[in-house]
């Protein structure tokens, strides 16, 4: 076995994928005899660094449980249906993840509310950002799971330093007794540290009405994202249909 087979065999063992695919390729365009050492070596560190991120970003996708697939490059602005580009672009940096800040986004179904959360959802993961999408109804479910496995607070400690939680379909039944209490506790984990995109059919107007049953637990709850949350509010026909 020749020294250049030996190197590309060492990395494959060492599980340095990048470096050992870039080694791969300077060998076949001969490069490997030409190029200064330091050169060679920061090409593949740097391709062992694209490898990993890459890596990480398609690992971070896939532990979100997107329901959809969407992404910022591919979402049309349009104001008039509420998609502001400067605000959505403000988003995707990234900084309000770093503050722990929260977005609402309310609208109709089928305009889009969904396809935002999971866009910026997507961008947060592609910065390396742990991200959890969840339908209420599916977070319940996982709940009554956890609790009857009696790692309730496995679950809860999960869902406290997941970077950003995504609540999709909020509002589509009224909460009351232990649903409320629940979710005031994740609420109240995340607040202040942890991001939270909340996405409803109903105006914020409206929450107070479903969250009642326990006023307590509403004004907890709702003084924790209302207030400091960035807010769309998506108007115009359901995309669906136009589709």
């Amino acid at each position: 076995m020749d020294t250049a087979t030996q190197i590309q065999t060492q990395l494959r063992d060492l599980h340095f994928p990048g470096m050992r695919k870039c080694w791969q390729t300077l060998m076949e365009t001969r490069q490997c005899e030409t190029m200064p050492l330091t050169d060679a070596l920061q090409l593949m560190l740097q391709a062992e660094s694209d490898h990993r991120r890459n890596s990480r970003q398609m690992r971070l996708i896939k532990e979100a449980h997107f329901r959809y697939s969407a992404t910022l490059a591919e979402t049309r602005f349009e104001a008039a249906r509420g998609f502001d580009r400067q605000a959505i672009m403000a988003l995707a940096t990234g900084s309000y993840l770093t503050h722990g800040d929260s977005i609402i986004i309310t609208g109709a179904t089928g305009t889009g509310k969904s396809w935002l959360a999971t866009a910026l959802g997507q961008q947060a993961c592609m910065d390396g950002k742990s991200v959890r999408y969840y339908n209420l109804a599916k977070l319940f479910e996982a709940i009554d799971d956890a609790r009857v496995a009696m790692t309730l607070s496995k679950l809860f400690d999960r869902l406290g330093q997941i970077d950003l939680l995504i609540i999709d379909d909020f509002g589509v039944r009224p909460l009351e007794g232990q649903q409320l209490l629940d979710l005031m506790e994740i609420i109240d984990d995340r607040y202040g540290r942890k991001s939270t995109i909340i996405a409803s059919q109903l105006p914020v107007s409206s929450w107070y009405d479903i969250l009642k049953k326990n006023t307590t637990a509403a004004d907890a709850i709702l003084d924790r994202i209302i207030h400091t949350a960035t807010r769309f509010e998506l108007k115009g026909d359901s995309l669906r249909k136009k589709h």
